[in-house]
């Protein structure tokens, strides 16, 4: 006799938060470093924003997707998309695709990038309040990161704006770390070892 028989097989996928945070954290350690001006010119900060801003997040996002996790997908997805662009733009303005295509930039354009990137912070750092207080503390910087990337390649208040930028991307590195490793750590040891903060509780039922 014979049966039609379905099976479901679940596969248990490893919470992917600690490596695209980590990814976060190292893109972000050595972009600051530029801004702050402790390091000078944007060639070694190619590599950073390519493997860790960009590939590191995007891992994080496939592996999200894979648990069904539209929040998680979204942020690691939208933020590795992020670096791709940007590390293509400083290719395009060092001129590797050629002097042509250097000589044509116009910087306000990145303006409007940042622009569209800070207006998707905003509500993905609505949705972060019903994750827990670091990852919410993270969206916070962010979106202090884009509103002085957006003045300043605006040429709003430059100099402030650019300050704003730098600090806030040296904090969203060491935050960064700090969630990175509670991700690991937490779930390594069963406990709470490093304390991330409960979700705020006051959009979700």
């Amino acid at each position: 006799m014979n049966t039609n028989e379905t099976k479901i097989v679940k596969i248990s996928n490893a919470d992917p938060s600690a490596l695209g945070l980590f990814g976060l954290a190292m893109v972000t350690l050595v972009a600051s470093s530029q801004k702050l001006g402790l390091t000078e010119g944007v060639s070694f900060v190619i590599p950073w924003a390519i493997f860790l801003g960009a590939f590191a997040q995007l891992f994080a996002c496939i592996n999200d997707s894979k648990k069904g996790n539209v929040f998680g997908t979204t942020a690691f997805g939208g933020y590795a998309f992020f670096w791709f662009a940007v590390g293509t733009s400083w290719l395009i303005q060092n001129g590797v695709f050629g002097e042509k295509l250097a000589a044509g930039v116009d910087v306000k354009q990145l303006g409007f990038a940042f622009l569209g990137y800070l207006i998707f912070t905003l509500f993905m750092t609505i949705g972060a309040m019903e994750t827990h207080k670091v990852l919410f503390t993270i969206f916070v910087l962010i979106d202090f990161l884009f509103i002085g990337l957006t003045l300043s390649t605006f040429g709003i208040m430059p100099e402030f704006a650019h300050e704003i930028a730098a600090i806030s991307e040296l904090l969203i590195s060491i935050v960064s770390f700090y969630g990175s490793a509670a991700s690991v750590l937490n779930l390594h040891f069963g406990r709470v070892f490093l304390p991330v903060g409960k979700p705020f509780g006051i959009f979700k039922k």
